[in-house]
């Protein structure tokens, strides 16, 4: 086939997703503990892939989750409130989809309203959501934002993360301690660098 037909060919389907089931998740839990050289019949870890598994559960919970139904509802009787809203400090514990290992952090999160407003527990539990998935601290930075944009169309958006990631701390380099800090801007945060700054000093006032 020539080059130029091939490239204008549609791609082939992607396969859907077979989940594997509970059996089938344990046994791969099993095959890593002896790769690592430990023995899976052992009385300290005949029930390791049955509470990993349980445990990836909850870790790994926001595939099953879908942050803009949290915030399908909104508030319009704001007595005319038109100041930036923020939550600083908000936790999350995320993993690195490289070595899926923890990224521990906190949160800021900010938005301009524009004649509606957010229950204030809305936005920790966007947080967690995305949180609960493999990730990269940039993607899960964007996430937040984005969701938060299109679900209340406000003003402005401001998220700024900061968190460490043990796949520097635990392996590698070993870097204990240090911080990686990433941010998105939309509407008035973007492109109001007054906006902008007064974001950061709020989250920096402590």
């Amino acid at each position: 086939m020539d080059a130029t037909i091939r490239k204008l060919a549609p791609a082939a389907a992607a396969e859907p997703l077979v989940r594997p089931t509970r059996e089938e998740a344990e046994a791969a839990v099993g095959t890593l503990l002896r790769w690592i050289g430990e023995d899976p019949s052992r009385e300290g870890l005949i029930d390791t892939p049955r509470r990993v598994v349980k445990a990836y559960e909850e870790l790994y919970g926001g595939y099953g989750q879908q942050p803009a139904d949290v915030l399908s509802r909104t508030f319009e009787e704001v007595a005319g409130y038109q100041e930036m809203v923020l939550l600083r400090d908000i936790p999350f514990t995320s993993h690195c989809e490289h070595h899926m290992v923890p990224i521990i952090g906190k949160a800021h999160v900010a938005y301009v309203p524009d004649g509606r407003v957010l229950g204030l527990s809305k936005i920790p539990r966007v947080v967690e959501i995305f949180a609960r998935r493999l990730q990269t601290q940039e993607k899960l930075t964007e996430q937040i934002a984005a969701v938060i944009d299109g679900a209340l169309t406000p003003k402005g958006v401001a998220v700024l993360l900061e968190a460490e990631h043990m796949c520097m701390s635990m392996r590698g380099i070993r870097t204990h301690g240090s911080t990686t800090v990433t941010s998105s801007f939309y509407g008035s945060f973007r492109d109001d660098r007054e906006e902008q700054t007064r974001f950061l000093a709020m989250v920096g006032g402590r």
